[in-house]
């Protein structure tokens, strides 16, 4: 017999999360090897740019891990658009993610009606596209090679 709750509980999830790593870590020997190399290891990469008044501009969050940079946010303020900041923050992203951490690749998720066509030009393409993820927009998974 089971008992199936549904609440936030920041102690259970951390234990589901610590198990299954475990069990995928212990099932696959690519994790496994991967869990105890310098590439297992989660390192955040966050690229900022100010106007000549010190404010926020523009910014990207990312991470780092298994030699792929994840880009979380890329935002620019929307007087500075149209100016290339947005392609500079990316760039600068995607030159450390590739010389100082031996990254391979770069993914992301952006909807039909953010930078699927910015994402094109800067040589992304099209992994996964969910249609009606929310209702009536299409999210996209894009990714890049950087070898």
């Amino acid at each position: 017999m089971f008992r199936i709750e549904a609440q936030v509980d920041a102690e259970r999830r951390e234990l589901l999360r610590s198990r299954l790593r475990d069990t995928n870590t212990a099932a696959s020997p690519v994790l496994a090897a991967l869990r105890t190399s310098p590439d297992g290891h989660e390192e955040p990469l966050h690229v900022w740019a100010t106007d000549d008044s010190g404010a926020l501009a523009g910014g990207l969050v990312s991470r780092t891990w298994a030699r792929w940079l994840h880009v979380t946010y890329l935002w620019v303020d929307a007087p500075h658009r149209g100016a290339g900041l947005g392609s500079r923050l990316l760039r600068h992203a995607e030159r450390i993610a590739r010389e100082e951490r031996s990254c391979i690749g770069v993914r992301l998720e952006t909807w039909d009606f953010q930078a699927p066509d910015f994402y094109r030009r800067h040589g992304y393409t099209v992994a996964c596209a969910i249609p009606d993820y929310p209702p009536g927009v299409t999210e996209y998974t894009m990714i890049k090679s950087l070898a």
